[in-house]
């Protein structure tokens, strides 16, 4: 099994755009990519984030697999729009089918670690209770599947992120690693930002996982040939090997 979840610390932390670097170093290393949104919210009439990743990498094996109009957590989207909710069962099971030793399988999840994507098809509680299910109930059920923790990291990462590995590997998630959603421009040029240095140092301590990388803010703005070009030189050499591996 090569399934690897990206969750994040919050929401606007920079998931799919971590989301479309991994793909494209992944890509460079020979690997086949396909993208999973299990739960889309927003972006009426649009592909949503799998259409960043598209535009970004050139993936082109992607899967979302509920879409609800209202930029809103999935479930509350789906009460308010009248819709069905994406059961915990069928998502694993299209998951699984879409895994294979030839290939790396990223799912992104929605918002948060804890944010619910669906309900029912044979739950029996998850962490929500009448059925709720997040990503942690959905790893639950791929067994060997990997889980990176995409985090800010500017004032208050530290929180967000040592909260997020915690609840993740108590739920029996394994955390490969951090990726900083939104490196500083100036950061990125080589003009330290102390606080952004201090944190990029503390992380791995505090949290018990190596940061693999950071994706400079402005990076979901580039053009195809750049992102690719530039992506796997965000990572360092351990990430690489973890994102392969």
């Amino acid at each position: 099994m090569s399934i690897v979840f990206i969750t994040g610390t919050g929401t606007d932390i920079g998931k799919t755009i971590a989301t479309a670097a991994v793909a494209a170093t992944l890509a460079a290393q020979g690997r086949r990519v396909v993208v999973v949104k299990p739960a889309q919210t927003g972006f009426p009439g649009t592909g949503g984030d799998l259409d960043d990743v598209a535009r970004l990498t050139g993936v082109t094996d992607l899967h979302g697999f509920v879409r609800y109009p209202e930029p809103m957590a999935p479930l509350a989207a789906a009460r308010r729009a009248g819709l069905p909710t994406l059961g915990l069962g069928e998502a694993a099971a299209r998951i699984r089918e879409l895994d294979g030793p030839d290939r790396t399988v990223l799912v992104e999840g929605a918002g948060g670690l804890l944010v619910r994507l669906g309900s029912g098809a044979g739950d029996d509680g998850g962490a929500g209770g009448a059925g709720e299910w997040g990503l942690p109930d959905l790893a639950a059920r791929l067994p060997g599947a990997k889980t990176v923790v995409v985090t800010s990291l500017g004032l208050g990462s530290l929180n967000t992120a040592e909260l997020t590995v915690e609840v993740a590997e108590g739920r029996g998630m394994d955390v490969i690693g951090l990726i900083g959603g939104s490196l500083p421009a100036r950061h990125a040029a080589g003009e330290s930002d102390p606080i952004v240095a201090t944190n990029l140092e503390d992380l791995p301590h505090l949290t018990g996982v190596d940061v693999l990388g950071a994706v400079p803010e402005g990076a979901g703005a580039m053009e195809r040939e750049r992102f690719v070009a530039a992506a796997p030189g965000w990572f360092s050499e351990s990430g690489i090997r973890a994102f392969v591996g």
